[in-house]
């Protein structure tokens, strides 16, 4: 990867860090989030809401950014997310079970911003890893 991180990076840096205060500098107000497990979003605040239930329950969240694709209408990226799940979130629960998997995003920017955003994460494999002798 070259040159200045993509939003998306932004994003999910800040979102690992805990910080949702910065989410505004990367999304519009209205954004809407499809995510898996019944996580989708529609506003800011409810993605703010959804990264503080994240962290609160996998507080060593982590996306590793793999390889990032940028125009300036449009943000792809693959990931590895990871981190040891200590409550529930996404209909998944465990109690100090590490998980790590393939994750990819999308998102189309308009103003500088994104505006709406896919995640495409394997549930089913985070899952059988948290359920995992």
């Amino acid at each position: 990867m070259s040159g200045s991180p993509s939003l998306i990076e932004l994003l999910f840096t800040a979102g690992d860090a805990g910080d949702v205060g910065s989410f505004g500098l990367y999304l519009q107000d209205d954004v809407v989030v499809h995510a898996p497990a019944g996580l989708s979003t529609v506003g800011i605040e409810e993605e703010k809401e959804s990264w503080r239930k994240a962290k609160a329950a996998v507080p060593d969240l982590h996306h590793k950014f793999v390889e990032v694709l940028k125009t300036e209408s449009r943000e792809a990226a693959r990931t590895v997310v990871s981190g040891t799940m200590s409550g529930t979130y996404g209909g998944l629960s465990a109690a100090g079970r590490h998980f790590s998997t393939d994750q990819a995003v999308f998102a189309r920017v308009l103003d500088g911003k994104i505006s709406e955003m896919w995640e495409i994460v394997d549930v089913s494999a985070i899952g059988s890893q948290l359920a995992a002798d």
